[in-house]
């Protein structure tokens, strides 16, 4: 197989927005919150875009200092981007939100990174924010949907416990869904984005299953650290 990947030139980027165009014109006509969906795409552009250079200086700079930046402002964006679902954010189910994807998105990064992949030195940027990206986007998917269950079942006077157990069940569906698709529905990103690069698809397949592995663990243990106390959200 090739090492290498065939690099995408910007006039041929352009063609992969013809379907987008397609369904932008859909949703127009439809008069389906065409705005939204526009303005979902250009943020989607521009900050992919701006993301690429940044992430080349990071990695060329291979400083902890910068690195452990990066890292704080992502588990800060993740920790508020997960609280949208919720009616009335406050303080403290921000820091609760925080502490949840920190504890548990952080100590599954540090086990893949450290004990599967075995990083060196343990901060590798080509490593650890990629990873990092995954585990904490889907920490922060898992809490944003059990804020939303949770808070609708108790404004149904859902008993705490009843109702933490339901939105803990609504948080893992996207995450179990994803366990049960891969391989046969889907080829997740990681393992297509290896087998293009020219990775033999038994090593990307073992790449693939930490990476579910995970997944699955970073948002079930976020997602129950989460409910644990005392009733987080009341109307």
């Amino acid at each position: 197989m090739s090492g290498s990947i065939a690099e995408i030139s910007l006039l041929s980027l352009s063609l992969a927005f013809v379907p987008v165009l397609i369904v932008l014109y859909i949703l127009f006509r439809w008069e389906a919150n065409a705005r939204g969906a526009t303005l979902a795409v250009v943020r989607m552009l521009l900050q992919l875009l701006l993301v690429g250079y940044f992430l080349g200086y990071v990695f060329q700079s291979n400083s902890l200092l910068v690195i452990t930046g990066v890292l704080t402002l992502m588990l800060l964006m993740a920790a508020w981007i997960s609280l949208r679902t919720a009616a009335k954010p406050t303080k403290v189910l921000y820091f609760r939100a925080l502490f949840s994807i920190v504890v548990g998105g952080g100590s599954v990064l540090v086990l893949v990174t450290q004990g599967v992949l075995e990083v060196t030195p343990w901060y590798a940027p080509s490593y650890v924010i990629p990873l990092a990206g995954m585990i904490f986007a889907n920490s922060m998917t898992a809490i944003s949907l059990v804020v939303e269950r949770l808070e609708a079942e108790m404004a149904r006077d859902t008993g705490y416990d009843e109702a933490k157990i339901i939105a803990f069940k609504a948080g893992m569906i996207p995450v179990v869904n994803s366990l049960l698709a891969v391989g046969l529905v889907s080829l997740p990103g990681m393992m297509t984005g290896q087998i293009l690069s020219g990775i033999e698809p038994h090593i990307a397949a073992r790449y693939q299953i930490m990476v579910m592995c995970m997944i699955f663990g970073s948002a079930g243990i976020s997602s129950a650290l989460f409910l644990m106390r005392v009733p987080p959200l009341r109307r």
